[in-house]
């Protein structure tokens, strides 16, 4: 697909409708995420409780994906295959979960903390949404895709983080992945100009140690080359004037979290 596809105000909308579901479902995953649950449950649950409103697991048999969520444990970036592996106190899960509803595609994702975990652990996760919330700000129409790369990997960098590149952001809507390409790293000034009608996938992931990654014989998972720490934070939003519109939100999410 090589154009971008431009979405009406009422497209936006039944995006923002699948993306609010996404949301719900990771808060559906944050109710049990403990100890000793599997993280092939979570995807039953989540599988589960995306049916039950309607609508259908956007990465269920995606290009041959057979689950309905990705979970990344710890050195794991992303696309990680929910197993029979059971938490353990201090783990750190990300959880990466889509759907499709009405024929409209929302994505995001939450990197959640097991139990007590490290300072070190912490500061990541802290770190990582913090890019993501810089990322969001530069999503304005007049800006460039770069200004978004440069604010996530300068905020990572300067925390002494590595900042993944062999994998990108993406627009989303009408399918799950559409132009144009998000990276998490950049120049200011550079790249393609943001419009307002543009939905984008802004998805930092960053290592606690050094950028590189290796890819798994699985044809899927991604982790760190150095075996160090990943987190991996994702909203969907669309562009507009003076400030994104953020579709997905991390509320229904930080509630749950919230009351343990």
């Amino acid at each position: 697909m090589s154009k971008v596809i431009f979405k009406t105000d009422e497209e936006i909308e039944l995006i923002r409708e699948s993306s609010q579901l996404v949301s719900k479902t990771l808060a559906e995953v944050a109710k049990v995420i403990a100890p000793g649950i599997t993280t092939l449950k979570l995807n039953n649950l989540a599988e589960e409780f995306i049916r039950d409103n309607g609508a259908i697991p956007a990465f269920l048999n995606y290009n041959g994906f057979p689950y309905s969520l990705c979970i990344s444990l710890n050195d794991q970036v992303v696309h990680g295959f929910p197993s029979n592996y059971e938490l353990k106190e201090g783990d750190i899960v990300s959880v990466d979960c889509g759907v499709i509803k009405n024929n409209f595609f929302g994505d995001s994702a939450y990197t959640f903390a097991v139990g007590d975990i490290s300072s070190e652990a912490r500061e990541l996760l802290d770190v990582t949404k913090e890019c993501l919330n810089r990322g969001i700000e530069k999503a304005l129409s007049g800006s460039r895709i770069g200004d978004i790369g440069f604010a996530v990997q300068d905020y990572a960098e300067r925390n002494g983080f590595g900042v993944v590149r062999e994998l990108v952001g993406h627009g989303v809507g009408h399918n799950l992945h559409e132009k144009p390409e998000v990276p998490n790293y950049g120049r200011r000034g550079s790249g393609m100009k943001l419009q307002e009608g543009m939905v984008i996938a802004i998805e930092p992931m960053i290592n606690g140690g050094k950028a590189g990654v290796k890819f798994w014989n699985d044809g899927w998972t991604v982790s760190t080359t150095d075996g160090k720490l990943s987190a991996h934070f994702e909203h969907t939003v669309a562009i507009k004037k003076g400030k994104a519109d953020i579709l997905s939100t991390f509320d229904y999410i930080e509630e749950v979290l919230n009351k343990v």
